[in-house]
C-alpha cells in the first residue's frame, strides 16, 4: 500500500532510488544535490538497503565507478548537479556507448561562472547531446515516480541506456511536499531485478569500450541514434504501465488548458505549475491561454509537440539557459526545428526566463502571455530576450 509523507523532495528522492534496490551508489557531493547521495549513505548505514556506497574523490570518479559497476552487471546510480557534471563529462558519453543502464538524478543548476548555486537548466542542457535519456519533473511527486520508472526504462532489452532525471535546484530539491510513496512490494512488481545483457566476469570474458577505427564510427554513431530514438516507444509503455498499476498519468508532452488555446506557453521542470496559474488568471480575462509540459527531452518527442501546437496561433518557449552566440535557447531552438516544415505553424518566440535562480512570479508569466497575444497580430522582431533584463 502507498503512504503519503511530508518529506524533503531530494530526501525521497533518495527514499525512491533505494526502494529500486540499486546495487552500488557512487556519488560526490555538491549543492543543491548532496542530499541525495547523503541521504542513501544513512539508508545504506542503517541496513535498509543492501548496497555497496562508494565514497569517492570527485563526480568524474563517481561516473567511472558506477560504469565499471554496471559493466559487471550490478544496478548502479549517481546524484550530481552543475559543475559535477561537467566533470564527468568525460564518462557521460562513454556510459551511453558502451550501453549501460546507469541511472543519474540531476538537482539543476547553474554553470559558473560567475559562481551560482541556484538554479537554471545550463547544466543538463550542455549535456544535450551525449546519448543519454533525458526528462524533467516538475514536482516530488514526480520525481519519486520518475525515479522508480527511470531503472525500468534504462535496463529494459530494447533500451539497455543510461537515464538522467532532472529536478530544479532548490526550488524542488530543498522543498517539502506531501507525496505518496509505493511500498516495497509494489515496487519489486514493477521492477524485477536486474539481469544484464552482458556483463564483465573472469568465467564470461567480453570486450567492453574497445577503439572504433573510422571504417566503422559511422556505423557504430548510427547505432547511438536509433537506439535512443527507438527508446521513446518503450518509455511511453512503461509509463502506461505505471498509470495502470498506481494511478499517475506520464507523457512525453502534457497539457494543461491547450485545447483550442491560442497562446501557449511550453516549459520544463517546476516553473511549469506557476505557468498554470498564471494561465488560470488569464482565462478570468478571456484571454485563451494554456501550457505544454515538456517531460521527455532526449529522445525529443518531435510527433507529440506538433499534434499539441497544430492549433496555436503563438507557442512561447520558456528557456532556463542561453545558448550563447546562438538563436535563443537550447529548448526553442529544438522546438523551432521540429516545427519548421510544418505546412501551418504558429509563431515561435522564446523568452529565457529564470537565470541563475532569479525569481520569475506569477505576474512575469501574466506579462509574457500579454506580449504574446500582441504577436498573433505582429510577429515581434526579436525571436529571444532574456526576460527581466534590468538596465539599458
Amino acid at each position: 500500500m502507498s503512504k503519503r509523507v511530508g518529506m524533503e523532495i531530494a530526501l525521497a528522492a533518495a527514499e525512491a532510488v533505494a526502494l529500486c534496490r540499486p546495487d552500488v551508489v557512487a556519488a560526490y557531493p555538491i549543492t543543491p544535490n548532496t542530499h541525495v547521495p547523503e541521504h542513501l549513505s544513512d539508508i545504506v548505514a542503517e541496513g535498509r538497503l543492501d548496497a555497496d556506497f562508494i565514497c569517492v574523490e570527485s563526480e568524474h570518479s563517481a561516473l567511472s565507478a558506477c560504469c565499471g559497476a554496471s559493466g559487471a552487471g550490478a544496478r548502479a546510480f549517481t546524484a550530481t548537479s552543475s559543475q559535477g557534471l561537467l566533470y564527468m563529462a568525460e564518462i557521460v558519453p562513454i556510459v551511453s556507448a558502451m550501453r549501460l543502464p546507469v541511472v543519474m538524478i540531476i538537482g539543476n543548476r547553474a554553470l559558473s561562472g560567475p559562481i551560482n548555486i541556484w538554479n537554471d537548466l545550463s547544466d543538463i542542457m550542455s549535456q544535450r547531446d551525449v546519448g543519454w535519456i533525458s526528462m524533467f519533473a516538475a514536482n516530488g511527486q514526480e520525481v519519486i515516480d520518475m525515479a522508480i520508472q527511470s531503472f525500468k526504462i534504462a535496463e529494459h532489452r530494447d533500451v539497455m541506456l543510461p537515464v538522467n532525471l532532472n529536478m530544479d535546484g532548490f526550488q524542488l530539491t530543498h522543498v517539502v511536499e506531501p507525496m505518496d510513496f509505493p511500498d516495497q512490494k509494489e515496487v519489486d512488481e514493477f521492477l524485477p531485478p536486474y539481469k544484464p545483457y552482458a556483463a564483465v566476469h573472469p568465467d564470461n570474458i567480453v570486450s567492453m569500450g574497445t577503439l572504433a577505427l573510422p571504417e566503422i564510427f559511422n556505423e557504430v554513431m548510427k547505432v547511438k541514434d536509433e537506439v535512443l530514438k527507438n527508446s521513446k516507444k518503450v518509455i511511453v509503455e512503461i509509463w502506461k504501465e505505471w498509470e495502470q498499476k498506481f494511478g499517475r498519468s506520464y507523457k512525453p508532452i502534457e497539457t494543461y488548458k491547450a485545447k483550442g488555446a491560442e497562446i501557449l506557453l511550453l516549459a520544463v521542470g517546476s516553473m511549469v505549475e506557476t505557468a498554470e496559474v498564471a494561465v488560470d488568471e488569464m482565462r478570468k480575462k478571456k484571454v485563451s491561454a494554456g501550457v505544454l509540459k515538456l517531460r521527455l527531452w532526449r529522445p525529443f518527442p518531435f510527433e507529440e509537440l506538433r499534434r499539441a501546437v497544430k492549433d496555436a496561433k503563438v507557442v512561447v518557449v520558456l528557456d532556463r539557459s542561453v545558448s550563447f552566440g546562438g538563436p535563443g535557447g537550447p529548448v526553442f531552438s529544438e522546438v523551432r526545428s521540429a516545427l519548421y516544415n510544418e505546412a501551418k505553424r504558429p509563431v515561435i518566440i522564446n523568452e529565457i526566463i529564470g537565470l541563475g535562480g532569479r525569481d520569475v512570479p506569477v505576474s512575469d508569466f501574466v506579462t509574457i502571455i500579454e506580449k504574446a497575444a500582441k504577436a498573433i497580430k505582429e510577429t515581434p522582431k526579436e525571436e529571444y530576450e532574456i526576460f527581466g533584463v534590468r538596465g539599458s
